[in-house]
């Protein structure tokens, strides 16, 4: 007779066969699913995972997690994430042998259904695959932002620097906001022709940082199950907030060129040259639809606006947190200007000891520290490793940054690293604050510019030192897009009399304008 526990057991069999044809079918996909290398060589090594849907990145400081499995397992690794693979990059001359010498193949990006199509309407040029539409562009930014093109846009830099030193003076405690001002107004100005100051707390800077938020989520791996699966994209209920971020954007960047449209269909003189204005005055050579040219001109305006904010705020407190080195550039500053005259574009070549602490800086403190992801469009062979085509693949900027053959005792301060035995800048060294290869950021002769002068004024203007009566989150400014709350507090100090200082502001504002 049939016991009950002979159920039992015939039971717990079932469902454990079950169980085991499930894994294998999930093992056949994957496979199924991967890129073949055509070589026979290996991917790089994979940090063990026990995860069906691959190796768990943490929301939050995930490129922590991977610089500890690149320092475990070499230069290159290879992560999962459901049935895809992606190869990190985390050393100084894998990036320069990948992702430089061999940028032609990875140009690409991969298809992200969450970020790229539902968010951003297939329209970002940050997500835009390689072809002709990204080449045109490309070459639509590049008439303002090459470097001949950028070095016109100093004076303008110069005066609203000056605005930030004065804006400084009258509420320190909100630098970040004031750095954000700046970059805002400025990007404001190249992209659309705008004079007045546009805020951190502009309505169309608050419109910008919404769609951000939902933009950091976005393009994390794994964050939406659409880019796994496809077909989620249509049911009417998933991914309204992705929905809601494209509308704020569509109607944002819209709006921000109609305005220029009307100026030019109006003839209004006043109107000076701008990004949108040359895009609508040259429609053939450009071969942009109008939606291409809202965007494009949007892509600039965001990006352009939090990433140099970010880059002025990490430098400002990499001062306060190492006043050491802050007293050897304002001792450079005091030898090469004086205290009688404000810096300018014209010192830039005589100080090397500002700009090996910029760099520094953002060495230290990378401002995307996971980089942004690449598709390649054929294999890829690094040493005994291959990177078959179709792979995504991220430089991972902590990990580079940390490479201690290149920068060595990586989790130290030292702007010294980046000063020749002759007193100036070494020729020898980099690294890729601004992405890599063919997709580097077309803006980053218009952001150094930015990050300097800020630097150069705001250090020559004040001593800056950190409260350490409130909290520090020296990583707070890593996140893509400026904090909601200030990760650190800085006093800022005047280094020549105050009345002078605003004189001294103020009249170089004027003679810029």
């Amino acid at each position: 007779m049939l016991q009950l526990s002979d159920l039992s057991f015939s039971e717990n069999v079932r469902r454990i066969l079950g169980a085991a044809a499930c894994l294998w079918v999930v093992q056949v996909i994957v496979r199924a699913s991967l890129p073949k290398s055509k070589s026979g060589l290996p991917l790089p090594p994979s940090p063990p995972s026990r995860r069906l849907r691959g190796h768990f990145l943490p929301p939050r400081s995930s490129f922590l997690t991977i610089g500890r499995w690149i320092d475990e397992h070499g230069p290159l690794v290879t992560l999962r994430s459901g049935t895809q693979k992606m190869v990190i990059i985390g050393r100084h001359k894998a990036a320069i042998d990948i992702m430089e010498r061999q940028s032609a193949s990875l140009v690409d990006r991969p298809r992200l259904i969450a970020a790229s199509e539902m968010l951003s309407g297939g329209l970002s040029i940050v997500f835009t695959p390689a072809g002709d539409r990204f080449r045109r562009m490309r070459r639509a930014l590049h008439t303002h932002l090459q470097p001949k093109a950028a070095e016109a846009y100093q004076p303008l830099q110069m005066s609203y620097a000056k605005h930030t030193v004065l804006s400084i003076l009258e509420d320190p405690q909100n630098f970040q906001n004031h750095a954000r001002t700046y970059a805002a107004t400025t990007v404001t100005k190249i992209a659309y022709g705008k004079d007045t100051s546009t805020s951190a707390t502009d309505a169309e800077v608050k419109d910008a940082r919404e769609f951000l938020d939902i933009f950091r989520v976005a393009v994390r791996p794994g964050a939406y199950l659409v880019d796994a699966i496809p077909w989620l994209r249509y049911l009417p209920w998933y991914g309204q907030e992705l929905k809601r971020g494209f509308e704020i954007s569509k109607r944002l960047y819209t709006n921000q060129l109609n305005c220029v449209k009307e100026q030019i269909t109006q003839g209004n003189a006043d109107i000076g040259p701008s990004f949108g204005r040359y895009m609508l005055e040259n429609r053939d050579l450009c071969g942009l639809t109008e939606p291409e040219m809202a965007f494009l001109a949007g892509a600039f305006f965001v990006a352009g606006t939090d990433t140099t904010a970010l880059a002025i705020c990490t430098v400002l407190m990499a001062a306060a947190c190492f006043p050491d080195e802050q007293a050897i550039v304002q001792a450079e500053l005091d030898a090469v200007i004086g205290r009688h005259r404000a810096p300018t574009f014209a010192d830039e070549q005589s100080l090397p000891r500002l700009h090996a602490f910029i760099s520094e800086a953002l060495r230290w403190r990378p401002l995307v520290p996971n980089g942004t992801p690449h598709r390649t469009t054929k294999e890829v062979i690094w040493e005994n490793y291959s990177i078959p085509a179709g792979t995504t693949v991220f430089g991972n900027h902590w990990a580079i940054s940390r490479d201690p053959e290149v920068y060595p005792e990586p989790d130290a301060f030292k702007p010294q690293r980046w000063i020749n035995d002759q007193g100036g800048l070494r020729d020898d060294l980099d690294f890729f604050v601004f992405g890599f290869g063919r997709r580097i950021c077309p803006a980053l002769h218009l952001a150094k510019r930015s990050v300097f002068i800020n630097s150069a004024l705001i250090v020559w203007a004040f001593e800056l030192a950190a409260d350490h009566t409130k909290p520090l989150d020296d990583m707070g400014f890593m996140s893509g897009m400026p904090p909601k709350e200030d990760p650190c507090t800085i006093n800022f100090k005047t280094r020549i009399p105050e009345l002078e200082l605003r004189h001294t502001m103020h009249n170089y504002a004027r003679e810029d304008h």
